[in-house]
């Protein structure tokens, strides 16, 4: 039995005479190396005590410097106004550049039907005209007639009215008119994109804040388990080593809580970009997930078919189709004939003598028939046709990723929601654990090294199971988002 016994302790007489010359050399390479930068920040990280104006209690003579590291105990302040998820959906739609941009271009696409449409209105020009010509002179080159050219001063008017070109226009007003259905239809997908990337910032935010609680009681924790182990070792109850054990443990947690402020601090910059926010605008973010999320979907094969009937992106491809279909049918009609009238009227109070008469009009109509172009037309069709079927394939396409889309992110919210009672047990054992450790390093049954591993699994729970709350929250809005509301 004396020999079992020698052997335990023979192992921890090794650990400490290995473990404290690390110590101090990590001691000797703090002090060589250059002062930080910026050391201001860490006033952040500065304990109540320190807030207060008093001193904190000493570590212990054998504290190393990581263990004097301030540290914040308090929960995080509202550092700014309230905001909940569908007041972020609702600023982001209002304020982000790319709703403004989907809003322009539906605006502009509308404008295109009324130019293309403009082609079956009646046109009027009005002119005037003064001509001081050279007696009897005439225009002989560059065109076949031989018109001359008389003294005069006059206006008028030409009003031109297209009849029928057998369809061609009518086709292309209805093209038109596709593609600005689709522009809208991409506007609402726009704004499903920026709901869903304010759905993931809101809550990566919500996550990094409630990691940052979590750092901040693992400080506390472990500066109280430190100043109990401080004191312990003055009184010579517990060993220098125990002491060195709980100062590691402290400056792990002030890293932790250094991590989790940058986090923190980075989430909050991109919620702001998604909000359409220049400015650094720092919010208390309202969690209204409740205790008891709701189930994941169990089958996706059911949300299918309302994904196909409700995705914007896939009705404006639609759209898009019929657009380019429609625009086929009129590059085919450019070879059918195109019949107008037009008409002129006017007068020429200042005219040369060899007009006898003081005003003039006409009416008449023409008739243009195509013969060759060098096979433009031919091409111009079979090119559209062409792209037609391309924005057809592209339409089947998109239902092929819908669907692998949906069942993914069903499969993950299933996953993440079984995340959330794996993790919640994980978290409740941690806790008993901790406790148990630290009951019986109290009452010296088990070393430094069970309550430390112990206070690790806590911790570590601890953020398991917050961000799987916020990551199930996030996958369920994937799965809005995949279904198109």
């Amino acid at each position: 039995m004396r020999k079992d016994m020698r052997r335990p302790l023979a192992g921890y007489l090794c650990s400490a005479l290995l473990f404290l010359p690390v110590c101090a050399r990590a001691q000797a390479t703090q002090s060589a190396l250059p002062p930080a930068p910026a050391p201001e920040f860490l006033v952040s990280l500065a304990s109540p005590a320190g807030q207060n104006g008093q001193t904190a209690a000493p570590m212990g003579t054998a504290a190393s410097p990581a263990a004097s590291a301030p540290a914040t105990n308090a929960a995080p302040q509202d550092t700014g106004p309230g905001l909940t998820l569908a007041q972020a959906e609702q600023m982001a739609i209002k304020n982000n550049p790319h709703i403004s941009v989907a809003r322009l271009l539906a605006l502009a696409q509308a404008q295109v039907t009324r130019e293309v449409r403009s082609v079956e209105m009646p046109t009027a020009e009005g002119a005037l005209t003064a001509v001081d010509a050279h007696d009897n002179s005439r225009i002989t080159a560059g065109v076949l007639n031989n018109p001359i050219v008389y003294n005069r001063a006059a206006g008028g008017l030409t009003v031109s009215q297209l009849i029928t070109d057998f369809g061609r226009t009518h086709n292309l007003v209805r093209s038109a008119q596709s593609s600005a259905k689709a522009q809208l239809e991409n506007e609402r997908a726009t704004e499903l994109d920026i709901k869903l990337t304010v759905d993931q910032a809101f809550y990566q935010a919500l996550t990094a804040q409630a990691v940052l609680r979590v750092a901040q009681q693992t400080v506390a924790q472990r500066q109280a388990t430190g100043d109990q182990v401080s004191a312990l070792a003055k009184s010579k109850i517990k060993s220098d080593l125990d002491l060195s054990f709980a100062n590691v443990q402290i400056a792990q947690a002030n890293l932790l809580l250094l991590d989790a402020q940058n986090n923190q601090q980075v989430a909050m910059a991109a919620l702001n970009d998604v909000l359409g926010s220049e400015t650094d605008q720092e919010y208390t973010l309202v969690d209204e997930t409740g205790g008891n999320p709701p189930p994941a979907p169990d089958n996706a094969d059911a949300l299918l078919q309302t994904a196909f009937g409700q995705r914007p992106d896939l009705a404006a491809l639609n759209d898009q189709y019929l657009a380019a279909h429609e625009y086929s049918t009129a590059e085919r009609d450019l070879w059918m004939p195109t019949f107008s009238a037009m008409g002129a009227v006017g007068g020429a109070p200042v005219r040369a003598d060899q007009i006898l008469t003081p005003w003039y009009g006409a009416v008449g109509g023409n008739i243009s028939i195509p013969v060759f172009n060098g096979f433009l037309y031919n091409a111009d069709a079979k090119e559209a046709k062409l792209r037609a079927q391309a924005a057809q394939e592209n339409v089947r396409n998109l239902r092929d990723t819908i669907a692998r889309d949906l069942r993914t992110a069903v499969l993950n919210a299933q996953t993440a929601f079984q995340r959330i009672g794996v993790t919640q047990g994980e978290l409740d054992q941690a806790n008993l654990a901790l406790d148990l450790a630290q009951a019986r390093y109290k009452i010296g049954l088990s070393s430094i090294v069970e309550l430390t591993q112990a206070q690790l699994a806590q911790t570590q729970a601890e953020i398991d199971f917050t961000s799987a709350r916020y990551a199930y929250q996030t996958a369920l809005a994937e799965v809005r988002y995949q279904v198109g509301q």
